[in-house]
């Protein structure tokens, strides 16, 4: 009897050890990026919004045109208010986001780097890297 209640006693510590450690390691931050984003959780860091959002959420997304994967990819577009920069989510760049700024008083394409998002249709949007639609 006494063997079995150091068991369980020793068994409990280990248990109660191991969801202290991980809630230290939580608290100290997990999975955060250096703005605080989840990750695991779907957010990435706004530029324009100064903000973990969740791109997936985003109100205009842009679907991969020619996927070189099984799968298609997905790029959210965030405006800034004045409309003068325009923040892209793609998976094939080395940064978490690009921001492309508006060419001209009234011109409706934003440009960084050969990227260049564009109007297309009647509310949607084209996003070309040297010249060569990608998203839309």
């Amino acid at each position: 009897m006494q063997i079995d209640m150091k068991k369980t006693i020793l068994l409990s510590t280990m248990f109660l050890g191991s969801l202290v450690f991980a809630q230290e390691m939580q608290i100290k931050g997990g999975d955060r990026d250096a703005h605080g984003c989840i990750g695991s959780a779907g957010y990435t860091y706004s530029q324009i919004k100064k903000d973990c959002v969740r791109t997936f959420e985003q109100k205009i997304k842009l679907t991969e045109v020619a996927p070189k994967e099984s799968y298609t990819s997905i790029a959210a577009v965030i405006f800034s208010k004045d409309m003068k920069k325009a923040e892209v989510f793609i998976k094939d760049t080395d940064s978490e986001s690009i921001i492309l700024t508006r060419a001209g008083g009234k011109a409706k394409a934003w440009k960084k780097d050969g990227y260049v998002l564009v109007p297309y249709k009647k509310n949607g949007y084209q996003l070309k890297k040297d010249n060569i639609v990608i998203y839309q």
